[in-house]
């Protein structure tokens, strides 16, 4: 992709460019996107892209082999790095045991539906208590900056960091496919995107999700979305 010259600004640790094309982003020495261009004002904290909903009381449910993920949108945001974000709450159950509690933090761009991942705060629970936060991180401390979450309009070979914490979280996503169907005990869907998790600090791990356009994550590993929508509604 080529690039126009533009004038940075520093927001936080947070890059924006004033007149860099809306989809600019440069490429890490390892040639995945790694620093994203966003120019001021641009963000909020509420929004909907096509494969995934920054809107409060949206929640999402995959169960599998005795796990279960919640994926919840709160009404709650917090401002991180200078930006405010919406906080999002996954919630995981082995056997109906809670094992892990993550409050993760997105802001969506108002041009182009792009949504971006400023960190998370993380309880590990073991035996009913918290044992640990690893994985913990916050865009703007120790280094760490805002990765990309999914792309406004996402298409395959696209390739990018989620998460740049460096020595604590480099998640980094991979669009295989957007073509893909998906059958879940919530549905049938059609177009889905495939998408390779991978990161540098465990270079021989390889997860796979696949989100459905309108809906967001239908399939996390072994989990299959079960259910999703506004509860109540």
């Amino acid at each position: 992709m080529q690039l126009m010259i533009a004038t940075w600004l520093v927001f936080g640790s947070a890059a924006f460019a004033a007149d860099v094309p809306k989809a600019a982003s440069a490429p890490a020495d390892d040639g995945w996107m790694k620093v994203f261009a966003v120019e001021m004002g641009e963000w909020t904290s509420t929004g909907r892209n096509p494969y995934f909903i920054l809107e409060p009381r949206y929640q999402l449910i995959l169960e599998g082999k005795g796990e279960r993920l919640v994926i919840s949108v709160t009404d709650q945001t917090r401002i991180v790095d200078g930006v405010e974000t919406r906080m999002v709450e996954e919630r995981e159950t082995e056997d109906g045991e809670l094992i892990e509690v993550s409050r993760n933090y997105f802001a969506i761009s108002k041009k182009t539906n792009a949504v971006y991942y400023f960190g998370e705060e993380v309880d590990i629970y073991k035996d009913g208590r918290i044992a640990g936060h690893e994985g913990a991180w916050l865009s703007g401390e120790k280094g760490a900056r805002f990765g990309l979450m999914m792309p406004g309009q996402a298409h395959a070979g696209e390739r990018y960091y989620q998460e740049v914490a460096p020595g604590v979280a480099m998640d980094r996503a991979a669009i295989v496919s957007a073509a893909e169907t998906m059958k879940t005990p919530a549905g049938e869907f059609k177009d889905c995107l495939k998408v390779e998790e991978t990161t540098p600090m465990e270079p021989d791990n390889k997860e796979y999700k696949y989100y459905a356009p309108g809906i967001g994550l239908v399939r996390d590993g072994g989990l299959l979305l079960t259910k999703h929508g506004f509860p109540g509604k």
